[in-house]
């Protein structure tokens, strides 16, 4: 098989360009042809090589507008080479892409990556919705990250018999037995809940701050990332007398982060709109052993990646009260939290592992194939 992961932007700026690169690069590994095409702000087009079996075939844009690259270059080039390749996996939403689908001509197996609906560009939808429909019927299989998102997506009512889902896997960074974790010190004798994450509405960071008038001060709370709210975050903290209970890191490092996941007692995730569709984030904390407090939020497979009083506790978006007694109920038990700890730790083998993400790849590639 000859593969083209196809859509967003490079270099990574989000979860969907993150899984497209490690499906090119898993894929390659097991000697699988997959190249990944994606639109750059650079002037100037160009291929990379990165081993083998996978080229980076980067587009030159023109702008980027309403969260999407515009891209002649991609349909140009998808135009010439597209008959090159067995499966075009198209990853959604990406209006740049589809267009460019659309008018390449293009004959082969078609997999739809439907990572999330369209939901804040809802003016731009309607021009896009004829491009999206065409998508979906032109799709041989279409993919989605949980099976909740994917069956109760608006937009898939109708193709349910060509859906599956493939959850998103992690690669689990350990920490090595004799490292120093200054966090953990710099916090001893804290329980840390810890939080990571763009600091916009959706992540809901508001209610977890809140969350922390509920509980005693053997607790601190630390959110990590950066974004627009940022001081309107900061003054709630500083107006409500909680910055002894409640620290905004900033940036997180690539290389700090595994020290926060270590010494964190648990991870919460309190978004509150189904613009969180998935939430690596919690894969991450439980490859960690960590416990995970996510939200039910309708529509959205955040609930379903955390499993309910098995990897940690699921609770209603938005309600400061229910965070923080989850937070209690996790961690106010030792044994009931060290089986959390372990349960975590079994979901993120049984279902969110690096390796598993490709080989349930290829088992849906092989299966359109045939």
């Amino acid at each position: 098989m000859k593969i083209l992961q196809l859509g967003k932007f490079y270099p990574i700026g989000g979860g969907v360009e993150k899984v497209m690169y490690d499906l090119m690069l898993g894929l390659s590994a097991r000697g699988v042809d997959c190249d990944m095409m994606c639109a750059i702000k650079e002037a100037e087009s160009r291929v990379e090589k990165l081993n083998d079996n996978a080229n980076l075939i980067c587009c030159s844009a023109l702008t980027k507008a309403a969260a999407t690259m515009l891209s002649p270059s991609m349909v140009q080039t998808l135009y010439k080479v597209s008959q090159e390749y067995d499966i075009i996996h198209i990853h959604h939403p990406d209006p740049m892409a589809c267009v460019a689908l659309y008018f390449s001509g293009y004959k082969g197996r078609v997999v739809l990556h439907w990572h999330s609906d369209i939901l804040k560009q809802k003016h731009l939808l309607k021009l896009y919705q004829p491009f999206q429909n065409w998508m979906i019927q032109r799709a041989d299989i279409i993919v989605g990250t949980t099976p909740i998102y994917i069956s109760e997506s608006p937009y898939l009512t109708d193709v349910q018999h060509k859906t599956t889902y493939l959850p998103i896997g992690v690669v689990s960074e350990g920490m090595p037995a004799d490292t120093n974790n200054h966090i953990k010190e710099r916090y001893a004798g804290k329980k840390i809940i810890f939080s990571l994450g763009r600091l916009v509405e959706y992540k809901g960071y508001t209610y977890l701050i809140d969350a922390a008038k509920y509980l005693s001060d053997e607790y601190i709370i630390l959110i990590g990332g950066t974004g627009p709210l940022r001081k309107k975050l900061q003054a709630q903290i500083d107006a409500e007398g909680l910055g002894d209970k409640v620290k905004l890191l900033g940036y997180v490092t690539d290389e700090e982060l595994p020290l926060y996941y270590d010494a964190c007692s648990l991870f919460v995730l309190s978004s509150v709109y189904k613009t969180e569709a998935f939430g690596i984030v919690q894969i991450e904390a439980m490859s960690h052993s960590r416990p995970v407090i996510a939200t039910t939020i309708a529509g959205s497979g955040t609930h379903w990646v955390n499993a309910h009083q098995e990897s940690g506790l699921n609770v209603t978006p938005g309600n400061s009260q229910e965070l923080a007694q989850a937070i209690v109920d996790i961690t106010g038990d030792k044994d009931r939290y060290e089986l959390y700890c372990k349960n975590a730790r079994n979901r993120y083998e049984q279902v969110f592992t690096y390796e598993k993400m490709i080989d349930n790849c290829l088992e849906i590639y092989k299966s359109i194939m045939k």
